[in-house]
């Protein structure tokens, strides 16, 4: 009786008291820590874990059984073996902190005017005019690349190509990627309501679930949506099929309703404000309304 209530005193009465602070720290590290082995099973850390975890095992045992040249030679590798975890992960560790900075957390919470205007980021007629040109190259089997920037700046890409600073049209658009023209092999850059460069360079996509029969265009699309938050449309040059490309993810096989569907939802265009509701009338005469 006298052990048991030693043990009652040991670890209940005397346990450390607990503040609210203390369960929002737990919550935040449980959180922290689910994401992070998210993010490390849809990547090929994943299989840079099941590595570690061999050689911690190992190490356990070397411990055990007292090696202490394994032990020493583990101690003084471990700052080696951490820069090379970061250097070999550094696409994924890249990507990870861009999808972070993409969540705008801060200005969910604080209202941040972003000095968009009422048709969005782009017009009704940009968006009946890309439609327009894709359905046509489509019909002639025209390889087309069109990106559209949407928040985060695409520069980078802009100034592997060549300037155009023109309004969106079909006209423009089908003249740009008319086959043995110059500006026809590469990527034509869309912001607003205006293309500001065409030849330009993307990064091709390594995800393997791509279909094998997807050629470079194709990949450099989906490569894009995974490196920015922009939208990408492409044409196919062999089946004149329309595509887009969205967060990494490509959707196939579009009609020309359904394209201009995908571009209204990223149009963001803002809703004008409802009318007013009139919560009285008055009474009709003689087919005019008078006020009582």
């Amino acid at each position: 009786m006298q052990q048991i209530q030693e043990i009652i005193e040991r670890y209940f009465w005397r346990m450390p008291s607990i503040i609210w602070t203390d369960i929002v720290e737990i919550a935040i590290i449980a959180f922290l820590i689910y994401h992070i082995l998210v993010w490390i099973k849809n990547t090929k850390a994943w299989s840079l874990l099941k590595g570690v975890v061999v050689i911690a095992v190992f190490l356990v045992a070397a411990a055990l059984f007292k090696m202490n040249t394994i032990l020493w030679i583990a101690k003084n590798a471990v700052g080696i073996v951490a820069t090379a975890i970061i250097i070999i992960l550094q696409p994924e560790l890249r990507k990870a902190l861009e999808d972070l900075g993409r969540k705008n957390i801060i200005s969910s919470l604080i209202p941040i005017s972003s000095g968009k205007t009422e048709t969005g980021l782009f017009s009704d007629r940009t968006i009946n005019e890309i439609t327009k040109a894709c359905i046509e190259m489509g019909k002639v089997k025209t390889g087309a690349l069109i990106v559209i920037e949407r928040s985060q700046s695409l520069s980078e890409y802009e100034r592997t190509g060549i300037d155009i600073d023109g309004i969106v049209s079909s006209q423009l658009l089908i003249n740009i990627f008319e086959h043995n023209t110059p500006l026809h092999d590469g990527a034509v850059i869309v912001r607003g309501n205006r293309v500001t460069s065409a030849t330009c360079y993307l990064p091709l996509s390594d995800n393997m679930a791509l279909s094998k029969e997807l050629g470079t265009r194709h990949r450099a699309g989906v490569g894009i949506s995974e490196a920015t938050d922009s939208f990408t449309v492409i044409v196919s040059e062999e089946t004149g099929r329309i595509s887009v490309a969205l967060e990494g993810k490509l959707e196939r096989n579009l009609d020309g309703d359904t394209l201009k569907e995908r571009l209204r939802k990223i149009q963001d265009k803002q809703q004008p404000e409802e009318k007013k509701v009139k919560l009285w009338k008055g009474r009709k005469k003689n087919g005019k309304e008078t006020n009582q």
